[in-house]
């Protein structure tokens, strides 16, 4: 649920913040439409006979006005579509599997030492079924850990730490689950710029073939294409690179307090007795 819920997040946002660019790319080019017929008409026949020409070595592209996010979005949609789409689906599903791990190590993330305080309280009482509702009724993989100890606790400190290991390999599992598709993405998404760059390439060098001259605008086309296809391709991998950093770093995080709670759960029962009863 978490992964879908994840999914359409990021595909909503993708297509509103598409939608918004279009309809305000629209609004700009309807608004200098209107300002150039304005002056064109208000303009006196004398003045614009009077105006400089215009030099040839200045700029007639509007790239330099434009915004990060629209430069962004001329430089995909002027690369090849086909391979452009691809890196984008890889984008889009390895965010979407960012943002469900994240999502569900936030919620594994537990307390441990209020949650070991309130075992010792219970244990100190002897009441090992008031500790075990504790753990049932703490969310997080260490409470689960720690509620399977607690249950194997009269049959002595080996059963416990044999079963706090052998429930701590299902829990890590859990955790990493999903990981090996954001890696795939992560390498996937440079393959297939690569793939453009070498399939502009040729391109480039079929245009050359068929025209038989080595001329800028010939080959201008097919090398864009081929170095845009592989910059997206990179920006995808460093993105999803970071979120699978961040990701393992909080795996490592969580799986360093289930060994140091369920070292401390062996020491807490050893001091209240627990095996002797």
């Amino acid at each position: 649920m978490r992964k879908l819920i994840a999914l359409l997040l990021v595909l909503g946002l993708a297509v509103f913040s598409g939608n918004a660019l279009y309809a305000q790319d629209s609004e700009n080019q309807s608004n200098e439409q209107t300002e150039s017929t304005t002056e064109e008409q208000t303009a006196p026949a004398e003045e614009q006979a009077t105006l400089p020409p215009v030099e040839a070595d200045e700029p007639t592209s509007s790239t330099a006005d434009l915004s990060g996010y629209q430069l962004l979005k001329k430089y995909f949609i002027d690369g090849s579509w086909i391979f452009m789409s691809f890196v984008l689906v890889c984008l889009i599903l390895g965010l979407a599997f960012c943002i469900e791990r994240i999502l569900t190590l936030n919620i594994a993330t537990t307390n441990t030492d209020k949650l070991l305080a309130r075992i010792d309280e219970n244990l100190k009482n002897n009441d090992i079924n008031g500790a075990m509702e504790v753990c049932k009724s703490t969310p997080g993989p260490t409470a689960s850990i720690l509620y399977e100890g607690l249950k194997n606790a009269d049959d002595g400190p080996e059963a416990v730490e044999k079963a706090v290991v052998s429930y701590g390999s299902v829990q890590m599992g859990l955790l990493e689950r999903g990981l090996v598709w954001i890696s795939l993405f992560i390498a996937i998404a440079p393959m297939l710029g690569f793939m453009g760059t070498v399939i502009g390439m040729i391109q480039a060098f079929d245009r050359i073939e068929a025209v038989g001259d080595l001329s800028p605008s010939v080959v201008a086309g097919g090398i864009k294409v081929a170095l845009l296809t592989t910059v997206f391709g990179l920006i995808t991998a460093i993105i999803l690179q970071i979120f699978y950093n961040y990701i393992v770093n909080k795996i490592d995080g969580i799986v360093n307090k289930m060994e140091d709670a369920s070292i401390a759960l062996v020491d807490i029962m050893a001091e209240n007795n627990v095996f002797n009863k």
